[in-house]
C-alpha cells in the first residue's frame, strides 16, 4: 500500500514543543519534495512549509518563522516539522503531502505548492490547551 502517514500530533500545552513526522509507506520519501499544510475549522487548507529533496526548506508562514524547523531524517525516512513555543494559533489539522513528480523542487510561493501535490497524508490533529 502506498501512502503517507503523519504522527506526533495530539494535545500540546502553550509554550511547549510540537514534533510532527511524515513517513511514507510503499515508496521512498527521500525521492520527493514534501510539503506540510494546516487546516483550521472553517478555513481552507494552507501550505506552511516544504522540504526539497536536496534538504532546502521553505517556510511559507511568516508568523511561525523562528519557531519552526523542517528536516529530513534519512535514517527513519521521515520529513519532520518541529514547532517551539507553541501558541493557540498552531492548533490545526496538519497534513503532509508529496510534490509530483519526484525530484521536483518546492515552489517559492505557497499558492503554487497546492497545485503540485500528488499524494496526501490523512492528517493529524494538533490541539493547544493548558
Amino acid at each position: 500500500q502506498v501512502r503517507l502517514v503523519e504522527s506526533g500530533g495530539g494535545l500540546v500545552q502553550p509554550g511547549g514543543s510540537l514534533r510532527l513526522a511524515c513517513a511514507a509507506e510503499g515508496f521512498n520519501l527521500d525521492d520527493y519534495a514534501t510539503g506540510w499544510f494546516r487546516q483550521k475549522p472553517g478555513k481552507e487548507r494552507e501550505a506552511v512549509s516544504c522540504m526539497s529533496t536536496t534538504d532546502f526548506s521553505t517556510e511559507y508562514v511568516d508568523s511561525v518563522k523562528g519557531r519552526v524547523t523542517i528536516s529530513r531524517d534519512y535514517a527513519k525516512k521521515t520529513v519532520n516539522r518541529n514547532i517551539e513555543n507553541v501558541t493557540p494559533d498552531d492548533a490545526s489539522i496538519y497534513y503532509c503531502a508529496t510534490v509530483m513528480p519526484g525530484g521536483e523542487p518546492c515552489p517559492a510561493q505557497e499558492t503554487a505548492l497546492l497545485e503540485v501535490i500528488g499524494r496526501w497524508g490523512q492528517g493529524i490533529q494538533v490541539t493547544v490547551a493548558s
